[in-house]
């Protein structure tokens, strides 16, 4: 997700922000060890997410963030008074997540909390108007799909207000 929203953000001229980034240090070391967070560790870090967001509402700027919202809850409560906000959901099945976890080396989340966040996850329902991208394909043509699907119109360097 956060390479797909890398480009996406490029391609839009907007901010990118990777919400793991965002968690606090009892979290990352909490799954650095194997444990799950419960929603009374992830509370807090969607109110980060969201204090985010409301950041860049109030710049006037567009933005991008990476976050696992895995729960309807979760995403209504990012998208309470953000009529904006735009959710996508790149769906992956399980053996491609595998795959990629553990190709990744830099990162906190090891490979044996996969089974935990999959548990967890809500699917979205057609009433939450969550733009569902499969992740096949490159990161390129994802980012091409989600830009289309959410009906924007790609930044063009150059032009009028750019620095």
């Amino acid at each position: 997700k956060s390479t797909v929203g890398r480009i996406v953000a490029a391609q839009m001229g907007w901010t990118f922000e990777d919400s793991d980034l965002l968690h606090s240090t009892a979290d990352v070391a909490k799954m650095m060890s194997g444990v799950p967070l419960t929603d009374a560790d992830r509370w807090p870090w969607l109110r980060t997410v969201a204090a985010w967001i409301d950041q860049q509402i109030a710049a006037g700027k567009g933005g991008v963030v990476a976050c696992s919202a895995l729960k309807r809850s979760y995403r209504d409560f990012l998208q309470e008074g953000r009529p904006d906000l735009r959710i996508v959901l790149l769906e992956v099945d399980q053996a491609t997540l595998s795959a990629r976890l553990t190709g990744r080396h830099d990162h906190f989340f090891p490979i044996k909390l996969l089974k935990s966040q999959l548990a967890a996850l809500e699917m979205p329902t057609p009433d939450e108007h969550v733009l569902v991208v499969p992740a096949a394909g490159t990161p390129a043509a994802m980012a091409s799909k989600i830009i289309d699907g959410l009906g924007l119109v790609p930044h063009s360097p150059g032009s009028p207000g750019d620095p």
